[in-house]
Parts: structure tokens; sequence; C-alpha cells
């Protein structure tokens, strides 16, 4: 260690700096602490620069031996006949460090601290809101599971399994004042970009055979017989969650916008933005609730839901442009085996003029799109005569509009002009051109009048909520549902929400790098193991990805061995709020 010192115009900084070798062998260093400004250490320490000088080159003397003290070796004496101590907790989890200094910095301490004036608890509601989080991201399962996951995280619950159920409807009462919290804090992390607000539906289902309350029977996105809730989520144009309700399982979807998207307006100071969204969100209504103020729409249509004469005048090959061109192509005189058409995308607009609302509709051809259609419908013409082949009556399940079944009709014998009894199965060409005609079309109605470009890279976003709901479903196993009550089960949904967020700010520290499955299965498996007296042994293997955990968050767990006091310090720092930017 050793001091240096950087000036400029009107000042000179101090710095303890660390000499070292890299992984390539190059000699290099890097600064290990800023001491400060001449001007703050001469006014704090009562000295001139000399002086400065003088109790630096002391400080640099004191972490060089306090580094040494760190580096040195440890003996451990093991013995193979030594039976380890019983029901003793001998491996512990350390990745939740790094989604607490998220929680830090999301200042849920302040939130939670305006929370306890409002209702008397004689457990730590904080604690076990952090515990929830960290076990929903790292190992996802029940209530009680997850308080059993508890007991391996570093710090040890202070809390006992009652107290997290009646947890769970303080923290659905406040719902709604979290959300608002989170995304004004979450501003300090990453500035949120709400020019673009993305709103989708989905639903979660509940191992239980009768309605209950908001459990109702509805159309289920898994196609599963049992009750279902559903939920509503907006999500930013950067692809954080923003904002969630639950509404009814049997309740039609395109009712949940209005009173979340009020929600939004009123309590997150969000009115201008472009809202987006599917086709089976965009009623009337819900179009003309976007087409007032400074707020406009995107969304989807359905071609084949369109009007003749205008599915007709999109469907027509001619006044198509290339994307970034003004010259009209006819698409029949596209080579699509030329690799730079096959990549292109070429749009044409339609006015539409509604009863109320003058918009417009934006048809958009891909070649390559036109290819993904082909693959993906032979494969199902492949099944659908397979199903022939294997004889007996095929099973149409008229809710899935992919059900290869859809290929198939079943052709009555005659003879002699009149039908006879037996019949038989074939493929329905009819079915298969018609679905052909669509082939590489898409289409979105807004009211905007922007550059088309512009247009279309809003709505090609849209996958991003998608994924929302897939990590959501997929990797923090939401659902099945197995609460009972309506408040716990907003409790359960708000921290799969929250967790999602966390993710999200976690995928972004990592520079969007690595994949979800790569991201959380790393930290659910780094582990060390307590080595009574000395510390801790990490089990995890060290790679790329938790080496950029450690550098994003400024500790390190992947020492050959952690001091004890060492490991306090980490703790200590993941419970820090960051500077606000």
């Amino acid at each position: 260690m050793r001091v240096t010192t950087t000036k400029s115009k009107n000042s000179e900084s101090f710095y303890i700096n660390f000499a070292y070798v890299d992984k390539n062998g190059k000699s290099t260093s890097r600064i290990y602490r800023k001491l400060g400004t001449l001007k703050e250490l001469s006014e704090k320490l009562g000295t001139d620069r000399d002086g400065v000088m003088a109790w630096a080159k002391e400080q640099a003397r004191i972490a060089t031996l306090e580094y040494n003290k760190e580096k040195e070796s440890v003996s451990i004496p093991f013995a193979p006949g030594r039976i380890i101590e019983k029901d003793a907790q001998r491996s512990f989890n350390c990745g939740y460090l790094f989604i607490q200094s998220i929680l830090s910095e999301l200042r849920f301490d302040n939130v939670f601290r305006n929370i306890k004036n409002r209702h008397k608890n004689n457990y730590d509601l904080k604690a076990i809101f952090s515990d929830l989080i960290c076990s929903r991201v790292l190992h996802p399962s029940s209530k009680r599971s997850s308080y059993d996951f508890a007991q391996t995280l570093l710090e040890q619950p202070t809390y006992n399994l009652h107290h997290i159920y009646r947890a769970l409807s303080i923290l659905a009462q406040e719902s709604d004042y979290i959300q608002a919290e989170t995304y004004r804090n979450s501003n300090f992390i990453h500035k949120r970009n709400t020019k673009i607000l993305y709103y989708d539906c989905t639903n979660y289902y509940f191992e239980i055979e009768q309605e209950e309350n908001s459990k109702k029977y509805g159309k289920s996105k898994e196609h599963r017989p049992n009750p279902i809730i559903g939920m509503g989520l907006f999500m930013d144009a950067d692809g954080y969650p923003l904002a969630f309700d639950l509404y009814p399982g049997n309740q039609n979807e395109q009712l949940s916008l209005k009173p979340l998207e009020q929600k939004v307006i009123r309590d997150f100071g969000c009115s201008e933005f472009v809202f987006c969204s599917d086709s089976g969100l965009g009623s009337q209504k819900n179009k003309l609730f976007n087409d007032i103020g400074t707020r406009s729409y995107v969304i989807t249509q359905s071609l084949k839901k369109l009007k003749k004469e205008d599915r007709d005048i999109a469907l027509d090959p001619r006044q198509y442009r290339r994307l970034g061109s003004d010259q009209l192509i006819n698409l029949e005189d596209l080579d699509e085996e030329d690799q730079e058409v096959f990549n292109s995308i070429y749009y044409k607009e339609v006015p539409v003029e509604g009863k109320s609302i003058s918009e417009t509709l934006i048809v958009t051809y891909s070649p390559k799109y036109k290819e993904y259609q082909k693959k993906i419908r032979q494969a199902q013409i492949d099944r659908a005569m397979k199903m022939i082949g294997e004889g007996g009556k095929p099973k149409k399940n008229r809710k899935n509009p992919n059900d290869p079944a859809r290929f198939i009709r079943k052709t009555s014998v005659t003879e002699n002009g009149e039908i006879a009894d037996s019949a038989f199965w074939e493929m329905d060409q009819d079915v298969i051109d018609r679905e052909e005609m669509y082939d590489g079309f898409y289409a979105v109605t807004t009211d905007m009048e922007s550059d088309v470009s512009e247009i279309i890279a809003i709505n090609k976003r849209r996958w991003q909520i998608e994924e929302c709901f897939r990590i959501m479903k997929t990797e923090f196993e939401a659902r099945p549902v197995y609460l009972q009550l309506d408040d716990r089960i907003k409790a359960h949904f708000l921290i799969c929400f929250l967790s999602l967020l966390v993710y999200r700010i976690l995928e972004t520290k990592l520079g969007n790098r690595y994949t979800v499955e790569e991201t959380l299965d790393t930290i659910r498996n780094m582990n060390v193991c307590e080595i009574q007296g000395y510390g801790y042994i990490p089990t995890y293997k060290r790679t790329d990805l938790t080496d950029d955990l450690h550098e994003r968050f400024g500790f390190r767990t992947d020492t050959e061995i952690i001091r004890k006091s060492k490991m306090r310090e980490m703790i200590n720092k993941s419970k820090t709020k960051k500077k606000l930017l």
C-alpha cells in the first residue's frame, strides 16, 4: 500500500493505492481507499500538507497490516473420528446478500418504518418481508418452507412461523403504498422509463375444487379446470414491473385495466405515456381511455377480426413500403431468397375511421416471420396427419387455437347418392389455405402520428411483459396458490411482483449478460460451510458471473476462507443504503 495524490485546478486529493498482479500476470494497481482532499484533511487534522502526508502514510501502513492479516493462512485441525455436532446448521446460503443489498437500495427500511406507525405488532415486519423476498427468489415454495429456508441464511429469523401469516395481512393492506414507494425509490437505482407502459393479464390456478371469494372458474391460461384468480400487470419501457392488481377469475380482463391505470396515474405521477397491449385488451372503452390528454396507445390487431373491406386492403400486396423508405412496393415482386429482403420489414398505413376515434392501422409484412409461421404450422400439420394415421376419432380442443386437430375434418361416405353410416377423417386443405393467407403479416392500431419505425419498435418490446409472467410462474413458482384468504393471496403476489423487480435490477447490474436461469441458478447455489471457530468456506464454483456479482456489489464471498468478522462486515454492507444519485 502506498499514498498517491491527484491534483486539479483547485484541489488535491489523497488516496491509498494497492499494487497487485492481475490474472494475466501484468502489474497494475487500484485505489484501495480515498482519504479526502487536502483542504478537508488539513481542517480535520489541524496541520499543513506535510502533516497530512505523514498521516496518510501512517494510514497506508495500517491498511497494509490489516490486509496482510487477512491473507494469513489458517490451520484447521480436522479429526477423522470426530462426529459433527448434532442438529447444527453447517451450510448457509450467501447469495441472498445480493438480494438484501438491492432491498436496502430500495429503502424498504423507511417504507416499513412508516407502515409500523400504522399497525401494532410485536414482530419484525421488515425482516419477514426481506426473508420472503429472498426465499421467493432463491427457494420458491410455500410460506412454511420459506420459513425453513430462512434458517439456512447467515442471519437467523427472529420471528416465528405464525408471525409470517399475520404479516401477510398487513402486507396486503399496504400493497398500494408499498408499490408506489417502491416505484419512487427504484428511481434512485435505475431511472424509470415511463414514456411507454405495457399492460397484460394472466391468471393463476388454485388446487381446489370449489369457488371461493375471488377464486372463480374462468378461462385458465394453462387450460386447467381449477378456480383461478386474474392479475393485471403494468411494465415500463425497460422491462421493469411497475404495478399490479388482482381481479376475480371469472371477470373479463378488459375491465381490469382502468382501475389499475388510474392508480398508476394518481399514485405514481405517471400521466404522459404511450399505452401498449395486445388485442385482447384493446376494447373501444380502453382505447378511448388512452386517447385523452397526453396519453396515446399502440395495440395489436388481429387481421382475421377486421372488417372485410379493411382486411382486403391490409392483405392487398400493393402499396407497401420498406421500413425507412418511401418507395411503393408490391410484395409479389419481392425476391425472398435475397437475404436483405428476407430480413427486411415492409408496411402500409390504413386510416380507420371509428365512431369516436380516428386511428391508423399499421400492417407489417416480414418474409422472416412468414417462414417462422410456416414452420410452426407444418409441425402442427404433421401432428394432425399422425392423429389420422393412428385411427379413431381425433379430439378437438376448441379452447386452444393452436390445436393440430383444427386441420382435420370428418367426411361422410356416400353410396348411390345417399350418405352412408361410415365416414373417414382427412386433412382440411381449406383451413390450411385460409391460415396461410396471413403468413408474415402483423398489425397494430394506434392514435399516434409518430414515425412508423417508432410505433413498430414500441410494439416489438411487448415480449418483455410475457417474460415477466413466465419468470413469476416458472422461476418463482407463483402458482399453484395454496393460500385461502384473499388478503394473504394478495400479499403472496406482492412478494412475487417485488421479487421480479429485484431480479430485473440484479439483471441490469450484471449488464444483462446472463440468462434468467444462469443468474438464479448461480445465486441459489452460492453456499458456504461454517467451520466453527474459524469462519466460512465457500462450496460453490467461482465463475465469471460470481466475479461480476462481487465486483458490482463491492464485497467478495469467494476467498478460500472467510473469517466471521469479515462475513459480519459483508452482511452489514449489504444492509447499507447507497447514496442518492
